[in-house]
């Protein structure tokens, strides 16, 4: 399949006539560290006719939910209580078999049929940045899962987050920057991991996805095996109904593809040095990453600082999958009424300036 893509690439055939995909063993995830792109790539992938992606499901990031056994309306309601997938996509879940009890058949019957009642597409899976320090355990999960990697400029993120943090309860929560700063590193050692062992995984940049659609978007076709589709270098009638309306995704509700340039001008300079000293310290570790920004000259964090940042960076990295256990343990009414409590303290910060250390 990948010899044919390669030549249909070559070809410049952008037609989809008379080509037919060979159908997907595995799911596909699209996975990123927190505000790099994932939601763009997420909008003009699904432009293809035959690719259908839920928008952060997460339900493998809930394997819990089925380390008790359920049946299937059971996970079902329990996993829409988590993060609403269910209803923001408007699946018809009478269509899901019963008798599904573990985490591997229950992804495949739900984001298969989403893609079947979406539009009939034959790649199937989830865009979800959730996932950046989980795509070695999604691998062994799922062998035959395929992983479309996005970086960008972690100075940018960071700002992003800041930017997103004084509307967004999601990225208010104390310790979000240092996780964004070690989780960029943590995802590209489970990249390399995977590569290494001979996964199927496409990397490509944030910054040379605005700025050249087309290319990189014809190179994720060649990687999938299906034809490229002239609509996926635009936003133009993109379906971005699972999005929610938070002012971060103004963008990619927008029908252009435009790139922010506001974003570092939200970092304090204590902040963007910290920054920019871990991106001289992979520098000097891997070489060519990371990609953007090409240029950065920055004193490396110290031993003691970096030794700070992995503790606090680990506790978070605990509570995170922690959480999705204690969902799966507690009632939902429960779980409801705790997310209510958590959610109306978060929304009082926010008028708040965002916090901007990352400690």
């Amino acid at each position: 399949m990948q010899e044919l893509a390669t030549q249909f690439l070559d070809s410049g055939n952008e037609s989809l006539t008379g080509f037919t995909p060979q159908a997907c063993e595995g799911p596909l995830f699209v996975v990123g560290m927190f505000r790099s792109g994932t939601s763009l790539l997420y909008a003009l992938l699904n432009q293809h006719p035959q690719i259908a992606l839920i928008y952060e499901g997460d339900l493998a990031h809930v394997h819990s939910l089925f380390w008790f056994r359920r049946n299937t309306r059971q996970w079902l309601a329990k996993w829409d209580s988590w993060n609403g997938a269910l209803t923001r996509h408007k699946l018809d879940t009478s269509k899901i078999p019963d008798g599904i009890f573990d985490l591997k058949n229950a992804v495949h019957a739900v984001y298969t049929e989403y893609a079947r009642q979406k539009k009939g597409a034959t790649i199937w899976g989830c865009k979800s940045p959730t996932y950046y320090d989980e795509i070695t355990r999604l691998a062994r999960t799922f062998p035959n899962a395929r992983f479309v990697i996005i970086w960008r400029d972690l100075r940018d993120i960071c700002g992003s987050i800041v930017d997103a943090a004084q509307e967004s309860p999601f990225f208010d929560r104390r310790g979000m920057l240092i996780r964004a700063i070690l989780g960029y590193h943590q995802l590209k050692v489970q990249c390399d991991s995977l590569v290494k062992r001979g996964g199927l995984v496409h990397q490509l940049n944030y910054e040379d996805l605005v700025q050249d659609p087309g290319t990189n978007m014809k190179a994720i076709c060649a990687f999938l095996g299906i034809p490229f589709e002239p609509r996926m270098t635009h936003l133009k009638g993109a379906d971005h109904s699972a999005i929610d309306n938070y002012r971060h995704h103004a963008l990619v509700k927008s029908e252009r593809i435009i790139r922010s340039g506001k974003n570092q001008t939200a970092l304090p300079t204590a902040l963007r040095k910290k920054i920019e000293g871990y991106i001289s310290l992979w520098r000097k570790q891997y070489g060519d990453w990371p990609a953007y920004p090409k240029e950065v000259s920055a004193t490396i964090p110290s031993a003691w600082q970096r030794f700070r940042d992995r503790v606090n960076y680990n506790l978070i990295r605990i509570v995170n999958h922690a959480t999705p256990i204690v969902f799966s343990s507690v009632p939902s009414r429960l779980w409801a009424e705790y997310r209510k409590f958590v959610d109306a303290r978060r929304f009082d910060r926010l008028p708040r300036r965002p916090r901007t250390s990352a400690n």
